[in-house]
C-alpha cells in the first residue's frame, strides 16, 4: 500500500483522533502532516499490513504526544490587567477530567497515568508495577472507560454512534463530580 493509499484511506480518522486531543484545527493539521511523513519514512518496516490501523494511530498518539512535550511552560506571565474579584475562571473539560481521574481506584489510576500521561510502554508499566501485562492493559482499558463513564456521569455527556463522547461541559457548580 503506498503512503497516498493511506493518506486516502485513514487520514479523516487520525485528524478526528488528533483533533480530539488537542482542540486547535491548525495544530492537527500540522500534527497530522508530521504523522503522515513518519508513515511515509517508515512503511516499509511495518511487517504485517494487519496492524496498519493501529500503527498508525501509535505514530499520530506518539506525535500528539511529542507535541505536548515541547510545550515549554511560560516562566513570564505577560502584564495584565487585574481581574474583578467576583469573576470566576472558566471550567473546562480539564477540571472534570482532573476529577474524574483522582476518582479512580488506585490499580486503575496509576497505570492510566504511566501509559497515556508518561507515556510509558504497557510492558515497561507491567514491569515497574510487578503486574502480569494483560492485568496491566485490562487495568489501562477499564481506566479509559471508567473515565469516559466520568464523563458522563459529571456532566451527562453521551456516546455517539462512532463511539466517541459528545456534550457540552457544565457549569461547575452543576457538575457532580469536579463541583
Amino acid at each position: 500500500m503506498t503512503t497516498h493509499d493511506i493518506w486516502n484511506t485513514y487520514a479523516d480518522d487520525i485528524k478526528y483522533f488528533i483533533l480530539s486531543q488537542v482542540k486547535v484545527p491548525a495544530i492537527a493539521d500540522d500534527l497530522l502532516q508530521e504523522t503522515f511523513i513518519k508513515v511515509h519514512t517508515k512503511k516499509d518496516m511495518l511487517k504485517n499490513d494487519e496492524k496498519l490501523k493501529s500503527w498508525l494511530f501509535s505514530i499520530a498518539r506518539f506525535t500528539v504526544m511529542d507535541y505536548f512535550r515541547a510545550q515549554k511552560p511560560i516562566n513570564k506571565l505577560p502584564n495584565m490587567e487585574l481581574v474583578e474579584a467576583d469573576s470566576t475562571p472558566e471550567h473546562t473539560e480539564h477540571d472534570c477530567l482532573r476529577g474524574i481521574i483522582k476518582s479512580l481506584p488506585k490499580k486503575y489510576r496509576v497505570p492510566l497515568f504511566l501509559s497515556d500521561v508518561k507515556g510509558m510502554k504497557q510492558s515497561a508499566i507491567a514491569e515497574q508495577l510487578q503486574l502480569a501485562l494483560p492485568t496491566v492493559k485490562s487495568q489501562i482499558q477499564r481506566g479509559r472507560k471508567l473515565i469516559t463513564q466520568g464523563f458522563m456521569d459529571c456532566c451527562d455527556f453521551t456516546l455517539n454512534e462512532s463511539g466517541f463522547l459528545v456534550g457540552e461541559i457544565k457549569d461547575k457548580k452543576d457538575c457532580k463530580i469536579c463541583h
